[in-house]
């Protein structure tokens, strides 16, 4: 035929009907080539006729399959992979076309792609200052941010395999090279105390907030996510089941993300005191408030008893690193200090092996011979003991 040769074969859709699929080639025996790789996927099952593209897949994979199933966070940071790192640069081609070279390509763009000109971030300001105004920041994509995207777009070619859609995973075939891990410098024991002892110095109404993140190495959404029904102060017990998270302008307090991160962990002394000051200041905050106060049961609340924003948090811990005098550190890297810290505090190590959650007591037992000094662990003492009072 003019313009190359064409066959077909009768295959079963997904939905189960029965219809001719076609195979078009510039030779006769290319398009012969072809049409035995498409007669062998037919005699394994069913085959698509019309494949969507990638990006209408997507929408779909994002609506049926991981909305309902994962963690709104989660569905969130798939969402935002997908609009702004997949769906602009491979979103147009057909879902059975796209080949590991393509998603080579992609992976090999983002690297040196400006995402701020791509996005138009500058151009969205009222004062543009680098490129919208034509001086390129060349604000690339991380190693990280491309590593996960090609972890979303492998994850919704898994899907559309189960779904017949396609035969081959081409998101597989593309190796990234090993990032290096960003060297974690946690707190000394020193500057905890620091931190801890200038918090209670200033009565900030975090401070039992801050012994908890030390203490137990709770996670942010952990903390704020406590209530006080999870905990029982008589028995120096708390149950961390529950987390709080902001996702689109919602606030959700859901189970933990995974069975192993749920555990009623023991209360060494200092956060069963700092606990106690925590109530009382939340009554006080509730007396000051009056009809304004709003019940919800939350351990760390606003002024009117409102779960705590998790932004302001952060913006809370980097105000008193700053007032503490101690190095600025993450959130999440203080629960690399709570081991140290237990040992310090003189924490028995059958409740420490509790807390940090060891299988085995010898490793507990292992960061128990790195002990700090004895002035040090006696300040550590002396706060709790103050609390105690």
């Amino acid at each position: 035929m003019a313009g190359g040769y064409r066959a077909f074969v009768w295959v079963t859709t997904p939905d189960g009907i029965r219809k001719r699929k076609y195979v078009k080639r510039k030779t006769y025996e290319e398009t012969r080539k072809a049409w035995q790789e498409l007669k062998a996927k037919v005699d394994k099952g069913p085959v698509a006729v019309n494949a969507p593209t990638l990006g209408e897949f997507l929408l779909y994979w994002l609506r049926e399959v991981v909305g309902p199933e994962l963690a709104p966070l989660t569905v969130s940071t798939y969402e935002t992979l997908v609009r702004l790192y997949i769906k602009p640069y491979l979103g147009a081609k057909r879902l059975d076309k796209i080949q590991v070279r393509d998603v080579r390509l992609w992976i090999n763009k983002l690297r040196v792609t400006c995402q701020c000109c791509a996005q138009g971030k500058d151009a969205r300001r009222g004062a543009p200052r680098c490129c919208a105004a034509g001086r390129c920041c060349q604000q690339l994509a991380s190693a990280r941010t491309i590593k996960d995207a090609r972890g979303v777009l492998r994850s919704a070619f898994n899907t559309a395999i189960a779904e017949d859609l396609v035969g081959k995973n081409p998101a597989t075939g593309v190796r990234l090279t090993a990032r290096r891990t960003r060297k974690i410098r946690p707190w000394s024991v020193e500057e905890a105390r620091q931190f801890l002892e200038s918090a209670r110095r200033d009565n900030d109404p975090l401070y039992a907030a801050y012994v908890l993140i030390l203490v137990l190495g709770l996670r942010k959404g952990e903390l704020l996510g406590l209530t006080w029904d999870r905990i029982n102060i008589d028995a120096a017990e708390l149950d961390v089941s529950l987390q709080l998270q902001r996702v689109k302008r919602q606030l959700h307090h859901r189970q933990t993300k995974t069975e192993a991160s749920e555990a009623v962990l023991p209360l060494p002394e200092i956060c069963t005191a700092a606990l106690r000051l925590r109530q009382k200041s939340q009554e006080d905050a509730r007396r000051d408030a009056g009809e304004a106060w709003v019940e919800t049961g939350f351990v760390f609340t606003s002024a009117h008893g409102a779960p705590f924003e998790p932004r302001n948090f952060n913006r809370r811990f980097d105000t008193r690193c700053k007032r503490a005098n101690v190095r600025k550190i993450t959130i999440h890297d203080t629960r690399h200090t709570c081991a140290s810290l237990l040992a310090a505090l003189d924490v028995h190590p059958r409740v420490a092996m509790q807390i940090l959650r060891h299988s085995d007591i010898k490793v507990t037992m292992e960061i128990y011979t790195h002990i700090p000094s004895e002035q040090t662990r006696q300040a550590l003492k002396r706060l709790g003991e103050s609390l105690g009072q």
